[in-house]
Formats: structure tokens, C-alpha cells, sequence
């Protein structure tokens, strides 16, 4: 194994054949805000009603704490935890294929309507089939693929274009928001309202089962998205160029498009479909890192950083009573949008 230093900034990793460029600066702020990430997710564990000192927390979590922080901890805090890490890393990661598949910075699932998708199918299986956890995910990711589908066949004209999937995408996602508001407007007044809540995106009562299905989709189709990440290279190019280098364009936006709706359909199933966490977090690490590509790895560990502190402001800061993480999450990633198209304005 050697390591050799290369004009760009990084460093190139040699194994035998094998080889493959690290970003110095991505390297740092993937580390950054994986410090931040536990930071916030020690801060969470410890407070509430019954607070408990991070030291405490600490010891707790490696086996040795008492039994009121065991139940606490174990059982009331960290499932949530858990789950607003998976579906937040998941959501970053999904909206990172997506704006590299659409060379758009507006191109996250939760525009172009696979978000929306899966939320009808979550929504129909809540109100029509059973409101299980198995059910509702099992939606939820029908539904997703199902938008992706007709997104798809509707924006290939021998070929597809970034601009003709976002246009096609948002009609899409308009037609699914009006058939949520149908099958709310039709349900039991009880089940609607907990439908709706739902819809907000919430994390109030999240159990270890729902950790596991993002967490799931996280473990499975990250992997995945890293190995596509030369592919999204090529592809931001455009078609021609990414032809020219052999590169077989409408299999790879088929596979890309794939895993990203799968990790957002786990997301949604998760956690509701909370906005604007994939289209913030791949512009901001993007940002951070000023590195070419999708950059899978540093948008999931952002998602999963901006969604822990939604919880964290929607549980602990807006006074006694908890706001859902879909409120919370939507006013900063509207107040992003708003200083993104300014700077884009100002930018000419």
C-alpha cells in the first residue's frame, strides 16, 4: 500500500491496482461533522424532564449506568435519537444522488416528488390498510418507487434531461399532494388527524423498529450510492460527455435514481416526509467540502446533523410544548432557501 501526494487537493491511495483519490478537506469536514453529530446526540440524551449530566450519559451508554438512566436513556431517548440519525443521513444522502443526477441544486426528492410519492403510500396504507408500522413502511416505499416510475416514463423521450425530470417531477409531486388532501378529506376525523400529523413529519413516539427500517436503507443503499459516485461524475458532465467516456448513461440515472428513492422511501416511512433536510444538507456540505460529485458521504453525516438538531430545537427550545421535527426543520431549510436564491441573485 503507498500513498502519494497529487496535484490536486489530496492524495491518492494505491493498493495493488486499485486506487482512489481522498479529499484532504472532505476528510476533515466528514470528520467535523461526525464530532458534531455525536456532540448533538450526547446533548439530546441528556436533556429533558429528567436530566441527566453527559458524563452520566457516557456511562450509560457503555453499560454502566444506573437503572432510572438505563430507562431513560435506553428507552425513551435514544430510539428517537436513532431514528432522526438514520432518516436524517438518509434524506441527505438521497437528496445528494438527486441533485447530482439532475445537476440541480433544487433536484431533492422532496421537489421532484418521490418524497411525495412515498407519503401517498404511507398515507393509503395508514387510512385504507392498517396503521402498523409494517404496513406503513411497506407504503411508503411502494409508493416512492411508484412516483419514481411514472417520473420517470413521463420525462424519457429518448433519453432523459436534468431539466425535463425536475419540470415532470414537481407536476408529479403537485398531483400527489392534492390526492393526500383527497384521502385526509375522506378519512375518519381521528385517523385523519393522525395522518396529518404524520404528514408534518414527526418523531414523537419513535421506537426502535422505526430506527430500524431508515437505518435499514441507510446500511443497505449507502454502500451503493458511494460505488455510483465516479458514475454521478461522469454524469454531471452531460449525456455526450459521459457517452464518450463509456459510460452507459440511461442504466446509470435508472441505478442512481434507484437508491436514492429507496433511501428517501426508508426515510419517509421513518419519520414522515420531513422537507427540506435533502435539499439543504447536499448544498451545505458541498459548501464545506468545495469537493466535485455528489458527495454521498459528507451530505449523509450533514442530514443526519441537521435533522438531530431540528429534534433538538422542536423538543427543548420553543418552550413546554414540543413542535413537530417537520415544522422546525422546514423554517431553517426555508430560511436556507431564501439566502440561496439571494446569493444566487446577487451572483447575477
Amino acid at each position: 500500500m503507498t500513498v502519494t501526494h497529487s496535484p490536486a487537493p489530496g492524495a491518492v491511495w494505491r493498493r495493488g491496482r486499485w486506487s482512489l483519490l481522498v479529499h484532504r478537506r472532505s476528510v476533515a469536514v466528514g470528520l467535523t461533522l461526525f464530532g458534531l453529530v455525536v456532540a448533538v446526540g450526547l446533548i439530546s440524551l441528556a436533556v429533558g424532564d429528567y436530566p441527566i449530566s453527559v458524563p452520566d450519559t457516557v456511562r450509560t451508554l457503555l453499560g454502566n449506568g444506573s437503572v432510572d438512566t438505563d430507562y431513560v436513556i435506553f428507552e425513551e431517548r435514544l430510539p428517537r435519537l436513532l431514528t432522526a440519525l438514520a432518516a436524517g443521513a438518509a434524506f441527505g444522502a438521497s437528496g445528494a444522488l438527486f441533485q447530482s443526477l439532475t445537476r440541480n441544486p433544487l433536484g431533492s426528492p422532496d421537489i421532484i416528488g418521490f418524497t411525495a410519492g412515498a407519503s401517498t403510500g404511507a398515507l393509503a396504507a395508514f387510512l385504507l390498510v392498517g396503521t402498523t408500522l409494517q404496513f406503513v413502511a411497506t407504503g411508503a416505499i411502494i409508493g416512492g418507487l411508484a412516483s419514481a416510475v411514472v417520473v420517470y416514463g413521463l420525462a424519457y423521450r429518448r433519453g432523459t434531461t436534468s431539466y425535463r425530470l425536475v419540470l415532470i417531477g414537481v407536476a408529479v409531486q403537485l398531483l400527489l399532494l392534492s390526492t393526500n388532501t383527497f384521502l385526509l378529506m375522506r378519512a375518519d376525523v381521528l385517523d385523519a388527524q393522525s395522518a396529518s400529523w404524520w404528514l408534518v413529519g414527526s418523531l414523537n413516539g419513535r421506537d426502535y423498529g422505526y430506527a430500524a427500517i431508515a437505518g435499514a436503507a441507510v446500511v443497505l443503499l449507502l454502500p451503493i450510492a458511494l460505488l455510483l459516485h465516479r458514475r454521478c461524475l461522469m454524469l454531471e458532465l452531460g449525456d455526450t460527455s459521459a457517452r464518450t467516456l463509456g459510460v452507459p448513461v440511461e442504466r446509470s440515472r435508472l441505478a442512481v435514481a434507484t437508491v436514492g428513492v429507496g433511501l428517501a422511501a426508508g426515510a419517509t416511512a421513518s419519520v414522515g416526509p420531513i422537507a427540506f433536510v435533502a435539499l439543504a444538507a447536499p448544498q451545505l456540505a458541498r459548501r464545506l467540502t468545495t469537493a466535485t460529485g455528489p458527495g454521498v458521504l459528507p451530505a449523509a453525516l450533514m442530514g443526519a446533523l441537521l435533522l438531530s438538531v431540528s429534534d433538538l430545537i422542536a423538543q427543548h427550545g420553543l418552550g413546554e410544548d414540543q413542535a413537530p421535527v417537520g415544522v422546525v426543520s422546514s423554517c431553517l431549510g426555508g430560511a436556507y432557501l431564501i439566502w440561496m436564491l439571494s446569493r444566487t441573485r446577487q451572483g447575477g
